[in-house]
């Protein structure tokens, strides 16, 4: 496991340093006094682990926190502070511990076994999303090859019309797709003997690909027409969809598979490569991953496990900062915890950001959930 260090006082600093070395857990990966300092060091080598100052000039640690996750969401902070007034607006921003200065070394050994035990559950569900060896088309995000002999980090496409074709084709799902329509979609702009070389071109740049991928996957032509074939392989689109169709979880073994889809959702569909004949699929797996998102943070809430919820919801906001019915999850997430101060927060910060931005007000639905909740309370 490898820490940094954020703290504007040295003696604390070295404290933690101390601390840490002499518990033989972690490595220390970088030493701080200044947040920016350390939001360099994550932009540019992630850690694991972020032992982290709150009362700090120029950047507090509850503001570098919020920039910490952007940078890596699975990064796990444990606040170090001088006052225990903080402890619940940390453990509010997904912090996995907090520590009060100066650090009891038996309290410190209790975090390091909790980190232990947190990252050891993120590897596992890693490893059980994305099983190691098996072949898998990662469509989340960025377009890319998992498993089989042949992707040790060596495979590259040719062109990125040989990359869009093999996309275009796995978008979908094994079925024939017309050469007319991907000569349409693809070379819209070139005379029809330029579009059919290029096609025949990026079909032997797919095949060559795949050959070296090793699995015995190819392209498929006849009736005028091309299909992706291949056994033994599945997207991370497939996996997703499998969980994340569950219409209601009421246990925990259904929370584990429906958190570990989430966890698949890189990015958006084929978000980097901004294909056009991918928006309308990538809008509807989006809203799919925010029903789930809402369904996993439902659970979190039933089985006493707020805060985890409320950190879900945040991250979903971010994503989609205009829906309402995520600003009405997070409402009453507030009000359930009696908590009248965040809840007016949380709804305010939501109609300013649609005033700001779309310049309009939340709707009737939202308006009156607020009000109403803020009366309850």
């Amino acid at each position: 496991m490898k820490a940094i260090l954020i703290d504007d006082e040295k003696p604390a600093l070295i404290q933690m340093e101390r601390l840490l070395r002499t518990d033989g857990r972690m490595e220390v990966a970088g030493m701080y006094t200044q947040a920016r300092h350390g939001l360099e060091h994550m932009t540019a080598e992630k850690a694991d682990i972020v032992f982290l100052d709150i009362e700090m000039p120029e950047m507090n640690g509850l503001e570098a926190a919020e920039n910490l996750y952007r940078l890596n969401p699975e990064a796990q902070i444990v606040y170090v502070t001088a006052y225990n007034d903080y402890a619940v607006e940390a453990f509010e921003l997904g912090a996995i511990d907090y520590l009060l200065k100066p650090v009891d070394p038996e309290r410190f050994a209790k975090t390091v076994s909790r980190l232990e035990s947190r990252l050891s559950q993120l590897q596992a569900v890693r490893r059980e999303a994305a099983p190691s060896g098996e072949p898998s088309v990662l469509c989340f995000k960025q377009l890319s090859l998992a498993g089989g002999p042949g992707t040790g980090g060596s495979l590259r496409w040719r062109t990125q019309k040989a990359q869009e074709l093999f996309a275009f084709l796995v978008h979908h799902q094994s079925k024939r797709v017309a050469k007319d329509v991907i000569l349409e979609t693809l070379w819209p702009e070139l005379s029809l003997d330029k579009a059919v070389t290029q096609l025949h071109t990026s079909v032997y740049q797919v095949r060559k690909m795949l050959k070296a991928w090793g699995i015995g996957a190819g392209i498929d032509y006849s009736h005028d027409s091309y299909r992706f074939t291949g056994d033994g392989f599945r997207t991370d689109v497939d996996l997703f969809l499998i969980a994340a169709s569950a219409g209601e979880i009421t246990s925990r073994e259904q929370w584990r598979q429906l958190d570990q889809a989430l966890q698949l959702y890189r990015g958006d569909y084929l978000e980097e490569h901004d294909y056009f004949w991918a928006k309308s699929y990538r809008a509807q797996l989006l809203g799919q991953y925010i029903q789930a998102s809402l369904l996993a943070s439902a659970y979190e809430v039933s089985a006493g496990q707020t805060h985890s919820a409320l950190r879900r919801l945040e991250l979903l906001q971010k994503k989609e900062p205009f829906s309402e019915e995520i600003c009405r999850a997070g409402m009453e997430i507030h009000a359930g915890l009696g908590d009248k101060l965040s809840l007016k927060k949380h709804y305010e910060a939501f109609a300013s950001a649609l005033r700001e931005e779309l310049g309009s007000e939340p709707g009737r639905e939202t308006t009156n959930l607020y009000r109403h909740l803020m009366q309850s309370i």
